[in-house]
Protein backbone atom coordinates (compact mmCIF):
# COMPACT_ATOMS: atom_id res chain seq x y z
CA UNK A 1 0.00 0.00 0.00
CA UNK A 2 2.84 2.38 0.89
CA UNK A 3 4.26 1.40 -2.76
CA UNK A 4 2.27 4.02 -4.46
CA UNK A 5 1.35 7.75 -3.99
CA UNK A 6 -2.22 7.27 -3.65
CA UNK A 7 -1.61 4.35 -1.07
CA UNK A 8 0.53 6.38 0.74
CA UNK A 9 -2.31 9.30 0.61
CA UNK A 10 -4.46 6.46 2.15
CA UNK A 11 -2.59 5.56 4.75
CA UNK A 12 -1.44 9.29 5.86
CA UNK A 13 -5.21 10.37 5.30
CA UNK A 14 -5.76 7.47 8.33
CA UNK A 15 -3.24 8.51 10.58
CA UNK A 16 -4.37 11.94 10.28
CA UNK A 17 -8.02 11.49 10.59
CA UNK A 18 -7.15 9.05 13.56
CA UNK A 19 -4.83 12.05 15.26
CA UNK A 20 -8.20 14.01 14.78
CA UNK A 21 -10.83 12.43 16.64
CA UNK A 22 -8.11 11.61 19.53
CA UNK A 23 -7.57 15.71 19.65
CA UNK A 24 -11.60 16.03 19.58
CA UNK A 25 -12.55 13.13 21.22
CA UNK A 26 -9.80 12.56 23.89
CA UNK A 27 -7.46 15.63 24.11
CA UNK A 28 -10.54 18.94 24.61
CA UNK A 29 -12.33 16.85 27.12
CA UNK A 30 -9.15 16.39 29.14
CA UNK A 31 -8.29 19.81 28.70
CA UNK A 32 -11.68 21.51 29.36
CA UNK A 33 -12.95 18.93 31.81
CA UNK A 34 -10.09 17.92 34.00
CA UNK A 35 -8.05 20.53 33.29
CA UNK A 36 -4.85 18.51 31.59
CA UNK A 37 -3.81 21.38 28.99
CA UNK A 38 -0.97 19.22 27.99
CA UNK A 39 -2.82 16.56 26.38
CA UNK A 40 -3.81 19.32 23.87
CA UNK A 41 -0.19 20.20 23.33
CA UNK A 42 0.78 16.71 22.79
CA UNK A 43 -2.22 15.65 20.13
CA UNK A 44 -2.62 19.18 18.50
CA UNK A 45 1.54 19.04 17.67
CA UNK A 46 0.91 15.42 16.40
CA UNK A 47 -1.98 16.41 14.44
CA UNK A 48 -0.48 19.15 13.09
CA UNK A 49 2.49 17.10 11.27
CA UNK A 50 -0.10 14.93 10.34
CA UNK A 51 -1.85 17.31 8.58
CA UNK A 52 0.62 18.46 7.32
CA UNK A 53 2.18 15.26 5.92
CA UNK A 54 -1.75 14.85 4.47
CA UNK A 55 -1.39 18.24 2.41
CA UNK A 56 2.13 17.17 0.64
CA UNK A 57 0.64 14.05 -0.04
CA UNK A 58 -2.70 15.38 -1.25
CA UNK A 59 0.04 17.26 -3.64
CA UNK A 60 2.28 14.28 -4.80
CA UNK A 61 -1.20 12.60 -5.71
CA UNK A 62 -2.80 15.47 -7.53
CA UNK A 63 0.10 15.89 -9.59
CA UNK A 64 0.92 11.91 -9.76
CA UNK A 65 -2.67 11.42 -10.77
CA UNK A 66 -3.99 14.26 -12.35
CA UNK A 67 -7.23 15.05 -9.94
CA UNK A 68 -8.94 17.46 -10.84
CA UNK A 69 -9.69 20.69 -8.78
CA UNK A 70 -13.00 19.52 -7.26
CA UNK A 71 -11.71 16.06 -6.06
CA UNK A 72 -8.41 17.59 -4.58
CA UNK A 73 -11.52 20.56 -2.96
CA UNK A 74 -13.03 17.29 -1.79
CA UNK A 75 -10.40 15.45 -0.51
CA UNK A 76 -8.80 18.85 1.40
CA UNK A 77 -12.80 19.23 3.34
CA UNK A 78 -12.74 15.50 4.52
CA UNK A 79 -9.36 16.51 6.39
CA UNK A 80 -11.46 19.08 8.05
CA UNK A 81 -14.65 17.06 8.98
CA UNK A 82 -14.44 14.11 11.67
CA UNK A 83 -14.87 11.14 10.30
CA UNK A 84 -14.37 13.01 6.65
CA UNK A 85 -11.26 11.49 5.69
CA UNK A 86 -12.48 7.89 6.36
CA UNK A 87 -15.31 8.28 4.14
CA UNK A 88 -12.96 9.51 1.42
CA UNK A 89 -10.77 6.60 1.92
CA UNK A 90 -13.79 4.11 1.43
CA UNK A 91 -13.92 5.80 -1.82
CA UNK A 92 -10.13 5.89 -2.97
CA UNK A 93 -9.96 2.05 -2.00
CA UNK A 94 -11.71 1.71 -5.30
CA UNK A 95 -9.18 3.57 -7.38
CA UNK A 96 -6.17 1.70 -6.43
CA UNK A 97 -5.00 -1.54 -7.78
Amino acid sequence: MMNTALGRFRVIGIVEGISYLVLLGIAMPLKYWLDVPVAVKVAGSLHGLFFVLYILALAHVTFQKRWSILKVAGAFIASLLPFGNFVLDARLKREQP
